[in-house]
Order: C-alpha cells, then sequence, then structure tokens
C-alpha cells in the first residue's frame, strides 16, 4: 500500500550495535577533567554513599584537587587522535563496520563524556534502528560498569514515545573466544619482550570489598578470567587490583604494593597484563605502563613489560564479532 504524499520519511529499518566504554575527558586539561570526573563520580553506582554526605567532599575537596593531577596523568598519554580509550573504541566499532551485514549500523560511546549513550541511541533511532544492542565492553561484570552503562541507555530509552527493541550483551569473562584471544595477545606480546618474565601479573581494575559482600560477581569474574588464562597459557598468573580510592577497604591484593614487593621475593622480572580492560586507556598506560614500571624498578626489579589489552587488534576484533554474533542471533538471521 502507498505511503500517503503528507507522510513523513521512513528511514529503512536497521539493527544497531553500541559498543560503549568507561569515558574520558575532552581534553587533557584540568577543566576538562574536571568536568568528565565530576559526571564520573556522582554516579551512584560508582560511589555508593548518600549524595547529602558524598556531594559536599566531591565538590568541596576533590573536585577542587584532583584534577590538576589527573590532568598530568593524561596528558602522558594523550595521543593526536586524543583520548587512547576513545581513539582505540572508535577503532573498534570501524572495524566491526560490515561484520554484521548491510543491515546492521556499528557505533561507540562513552558512558561519561562524549560521545554520549543518549545521543548515539538517539542516532541510531533516527537512523532506523528499531532492534539496538547495547554492548558495554567490560568482560567481567560489576555494578558500576556494565550496570551503569545499562542504566544509562534505559534512561535514555525511557524519554523515547517509540522505543526500539534492545537486547544487552551479557558479560564475557568465561568465554573461550575471550579467553583464546587473551592468550594468543599475551603469547604474541611476551615473544616480543626482550626478557623472560619470572611472573606474569594479571592486573583488575579494583572496587571496594564490599561489593562483593553486596552481590557483585566482580571479583570471582577477575578470579575466573586469570585462572582461565593462566590455564590457556600453562602458566600461574599473580591476580591483584589497581585503581584504589579512598578510605575505604578495596579488592586485594594492590597492584603497586605487589610491584613493590616482588623483588624482595626474588621475581625480579615481570610482566603485567590487564584482561578487564577492552582497551588501553589511563589506567592502563599510565597506571601500569608508567607508574607501574616505575615502582617495581625501584624497589629492586630488573625487567618490567607491560602487554597491551586486545584493543583493535585481529584476535580482538574477531573475539568480538564472534560474542555480537551470538547476541545478534534471531535478529540478524531475519533480515
Amino acid at each position: 500500500m502507498p505511503l500517503p504524499p503528507d507522510h513523513p520519511p521512513i528511514p529503512p529499518r536497521r539493527i544497531g550495535v553500541l559498543l560503549v566504554n568507561l569515558g574520558t575527558p575532552d581534553d587533557a586539561s584540568p577543566r576538562a577533567v574536571k568536568r568528565y570526573l565530576g559526571e564520573f563520580l556522582s554516579d551512584k553506582r560508582v560511589i555508593e554513599i548518600p549524595s547529602l554526605l558524598w556531594q559536599p567532599i566531591l565538590r568541596g575537596i576533590i573536585l577542587n584537587t584532583r584534577p590538576k593531577k589527573s590532568a598530568h596523568a593524561y596528558g602522558q598519554v594523550w595521543t593526536d587522535q586524543g583520548s587512547p580509550l576513545a581513539a582505540i573504541t572508535a577503532r573498534q566499532a570501524a572495524a566491526l563496520k560490515d561484520a554484521f551485514g548491510d543491515g546492521v549500523r556499528v557505533d561507540w560511546a562513552m558512558r561519561y563524556g562524549n560521545p554520549a549513550i543518549g545521543d548515539r541511541l538517539a542516532a541510531m533511532k533516527h537512523a532506523g534502528c528499531d532492534r539496538i544492542l547495547i554492548a558495554p565492553l567490560y568482560p567481567q561484570y560489576c555494578a558500576a560498569t556494565t550496570a551503569t552503562a545499562n542504566d544509562k541507555a534505559f534512561a535514555t530509552l525511557a524519554n523515547m514515545r517509540w522505543q526500539p527493541a534492545v537486547r544487552t550483551l551479557p558479560p564475557y569473562h568465561d568465554e573461550p573466544a575471550y579467553i583464546d584471544a587473551l592468550a594468543a595477545s599475551v603469547r604474541t606480546s611476551l615473544a616480543s619482550l626482550d626478557f623472560v618474565p619470572d611472573a606474569l601479573i594479571a592486573s583488575f581494575h579494583g572496587m571496594p570489598a564490599r561489593t562483593l559482600t553486596l552481590g557483585d560477581p566482580y571479583h570471582c569474574h577477575c578470579q575466573k578470567t586469570a585462572r582461565l588464562l593462566g590455564s590457556a597459557l600453562g602458566k600461574d598468573t599473580i591476580v591483584t587490583f589497581q585503581s584504589r580510592f579512598g578510605r575505604a577497604r578495596w579488592l586485594d591484593p594492590a597492584t603497586d604494593t605487589t610491584l613493590a614487593a616482588l623483588p624482595a621475593q626474588g621475581i625480579k622480572k615481570v610482566a603485567i597484563v590487564a584482561p578487564g580492560f577492552s582497551a588501553d586507556c589511563l589506567e592502563t598506560l599510565e597506571e601500569l605502563a608508567i607508574r607501574g614500571r616505575e615502582t617495581f624498578l625501584s624497589a629492586g626489579g630488573t625487567d618490567f613489560g607491560y602487554l597491551p589489552c586486545l584493543n583493535d587488534s585481529g584476535v580482538g576484533t574477531a573475539m568480538l564479532r564472534t560474542i555480537l554474533s551470538r547476541e545478534l542471533a534471531g535478529w540478524t538471521d531475519a533480515q
């Protein structure tokens, strides 16, 4: 049946895949970092302290002291393409552009900062995507990462009169495709080192210890990833947690204190990998590759190697294609 002449244009029906990562400031200036931290640290999934108690601390102390220090750290890893996290996530999306057929549009967004989840979902809807897979790129599930990305997407949907159908990517911490990709990447990186490590460290982003007792499976997911990776490599890994913040007890052992202690235990050569990060970012490039190296060498270590994340490597892209294809099943089959 033909449309009436005054009918608004209707774009062809499409499927959307939205890759989501944590976030980044727009530039490495203290002002931009302050704006980013204000959004990040105001998320109740991230800081589980009542706002009446937390916001005066955040606005009165943290946002007036931390941005300058963080801006210096960002400045050490900033590239011509901008934030490493944003640049790599954009490349991941570009690498998957044609992976699922002509009717699937792949885009990317940041939970904090730009491009915003709400803006990209609206653009997908406008482009005709009536089915969207929201894909937080966090292998291990945590409320402060996976859940808050989904929260933001759902908040956008709540303001849409005509909502697309939505699926979300589940955690993939023990997916064979993910473990195989990690193992292949680690083998390649180890082969490029000019030394043989005495130990391999798997450093995951830290979380307050109370998240474990509150029901987050994050700690268990990290431990299983490390165990499966070690099994695939035929070597044990030392599991640590980085990026502690504030005075609360965090998951341990801490990456920095472990690096400082290992040389005294006779472990003078280490390689470190960050399996919980889908793309290299401030926490891997500055905290591990720069400060982690300094900590280890100043404690008496002789050799330190940082092993890159999967990023937009061939094995990383193939892994994402595999797990995303599974979640798109039934949608893409019907095209």
